[in-house]
């Protein structure tokens, strides 16, 4: 036994169970690589004022969750707790706006961190694929990323998820309903740290998860009701693109999300099969964030969804994906000879696509045929001595159990051909 554990708020992703995080991932990137958007990777650690500005300082990301730290040389760095800020700041670094093709469009997959209380659904280390469209301010834009996250997890097979829509708003008619609530939240009874955030950003205020809190802000005032005219146009016409495209979503005026930079449009896809732990994913639009972190003028939007979560939803409404098989063929050797023979063809069959193991060790054809069954494949290719005299290994399906001799040359055309 290992005297060093994974830490705590962590887990490691291990065979067979991590296949179903792979299948997430492509069946999230699939939607976005067919629409234009490219891959892109950025580093684990960022500069803290990167998440400090654009995250916002009043936010629970930067307070509380954020792993900073000092290196020898003097910075000041984070690992990195969202994409958003990463993916702006390579692409402004790299000049990608520069190109005249605007919209930028990337996605991203990764792990991120955040020091959080552990439970079911939430990790100090998590795994999220994330998409992105910068330097264009477009309502077709923002419907686009809604409806190919709601493709992303209809390919998955689920079907109990909700899309929940709002608007934050402008630097126009925000700043008045800012004031309204502000003016709102100092009539409630409130502790000091929460009335020092609704100073500094009171609709952080609004998502706050806290039960007294909650039943205090029943009459809050709606930021719907403070939108101006060009924001209500924005708005109505990203819902009217979604409901065209025949994705189903719920109005929620109260929905805020956690982090400074949204503007306008923002949604959250929620599972309500995972308890306190429901949203599965999320974003919105950021047309401020550039000039947040020193950039000129983007307007832009994306989101990101959780891998983790969206595992849990798949158990949670008992979907069971339809996995590629590991291994298709197991050669199994009995002798020396045999060995050289039978890795040459496994060396074959996988330059030719079909997914073989081999019995390494030198383990008799008992622990051999046992190795094969675990590994799950389909057939398997036995030889000893005699076989090979005669010019032949045998092929055994593994699932009725059928064995046939077959020509030792022959022997990849004929998997090729029974696995299609």
């Amino acid at each position: 036994m290992s005297t060093f554990k994974a830490p705590k708020g962590t887990y490691d992703l291990i065979p067979p169970d991590s296949a179903k995080y792979l299948a997430v991932r492509e069946a999230i990137a699939a939607p976005l690589r067919g629409s234009g958007y490219g891959y892109i990777e950025t580093p684990g650690f960022e500069n803290v004022e990167l998440f400090a500005r654009g995250v916002g300082e009043s936010t629970d990301i930067v307070t509380k969750e954020m792993y900073a730290f000092e290196t020898k040389g003097g910075d000041r760095l984070a690992l990195r707790p969202e994409g958003t800020a990463s993916v702006l700041r390579a692409a402004l670094e790299a000049s990608l706006h520069k190109t005249g093709n605007l919209p930028v469009k990337l996605w991203y997959s990764g792990s991120y961190y955040r020091y959080e209380r552990p439970q079911k659904g939430r990790y100090r280390h998590f795994s999220q694929v994330g998409a992105e469209a910068i330097g264009a301010e477009d309502p077709a834009l923002d419907a686009e990323l809604i409806i190919l996250a709601d493709q992303a997890y209809r390919s998955l097979g689920l079907r109990n998820f909700r899309i929940l829509l709002n608007s934050l708003g402008d630097k126009e008619c925000r700043p008045v309903y800012r004031e309204a609530l502000q003016t709102f939240l100092r009539g409630l009874d409130l502790d000091e740290d929460t009335l020092r955030r609704a100073e500094i950003n009171p609709l952080r205020v609004l998502d706050d998860k806290r039960p007294d809190v909650q039943k205090q802000l029943t009459d809050a005032p709606l930021l719907r009701d403070y939108l101006c005219d060009a924001c209500k146009a924005y708005h109505e016409e990203v819902r009217s693109l979604i409901t065209a495209a025949g994705v189903a979503f719920e109005d929620d005026p109260k929905l805020v999300r956690g982090l400074d930079y949204y503007t306008r449009t923002t949604f959250e896809f929620v599972h309500d099969g995972l308890g306190s732990q429901s949203a599965v994913g999320g974003g919105g639009r950021y047309d401020g964030l550039s000039e947040m972190i020193g950039g000129p003028a983007l307007p832009s939007v994306g989101w990101a969804l959780g891998v983790d979560r969206t595992v849990l939803a798949l158990e949670a409404e008992g979907v069971e994906l339809e996995l590629p098989a590991t291994t298709s063929v197991f050669a199994v050797p009995l002798g020396e000879e045999a060995r050289r023979v039978l890795f040459a063809k496994v060396t074959e069959l996988r330059k030719n696509g079909i997914a073989a193991d081999f019995a390494y060790g030198g383990k008799g054809l008992k622990g051999a045929m046992k190795n094969a069954n675990r590994s799950g494949a389909r057939y398997a290719i036995v030889a000893g001595e005699r076989d090979l005299a005669e010019g032949v290994v045998q092929l055994k399906d593994m699932e009725s159990g059928e064995q046939t001799a077959v020509g030792v040359n022959e022997i990849v055309a004929e998997l090729e051909s029974r696995l299609g």
